[in-house]
């Protein structure tokens, strides 16, 4: 009988960041939300969904995008696993790095921890390596918790939407 680990069945809260700039847009995030809920995830807050510029090629389709908080009794390689079936039954297929996709989904935050793990070929960072710079996860992010602290750079998220350009700012705009 294999020993369980004592902190398999430990609640934790997660930020996510979904992004999607290619099909229906707003379908394929209402799927990978409903996907994720099919998995006993618990969605404890949702921001409203953002409109912003493809990064880096801004010629590529506008992103809508949007985070949530979650609940779960998964652990970040579960989770991860879970995240990748998700973005693969909404439609993502393998490509370029930042080229269009159906679906993208991004850990931000998972516990407040500062967390490096290779899972298969993939590499996490936790919290996620670019967020701090990004106005499509700090301006939801914000919107969900103004107290969220980056754990890494030690700072709140004021401090860091106060670092983005006012063309960050103005560049992405809520979706009516």
């Amino acid at each position: 009988m294999k020993k369980q680990d004592i902190l398999e069945n430990q609640v934790n809260y997660v930020y996510l960041a979904f992004g999607s700039n290619l099909g229906d847009r707003k379908k394929n995030l209402n799927k990978a939300l409903s996907l994720l809920k099919k998995d006993n995830i618990i969605i404890k807050k949702i921001s409203k969904l953002y409109r912003s510029k493809s990064w880096p090629n801004e010629n590529f389709p506008e992103f809508i995008n949007f985070v949530v908080l979650i609940e779960t009794r998964f652990n970040l390689k579960k989770l991860f696993t879970k995240i990748k079936n998700v973005e693969s039954r909404v439609g993502r297929i393998k490509s370029k790095r930042n080229f269009p996709r159906v679906c993208d989904i991004d850990i931000i935050d998972f516990n407040g921890q500062i967390i490096q793990k290779k899972i298969g070929n993939n590499k996490i960072n936790v919290p996620h390596e670019r967020m701090h710079s990004r106005n499509f996860v700090l301006l939801p992010l914000f919107e969900i918790n103004k107290d969220w602290f980056h754990p890494k750079l030690c700072k709140n998220i004021v401090f860091l939407l106060s670092n983005l350009s006012s063309e960050q700012l103005l560049g992405i705009k809520i979706v009516q």
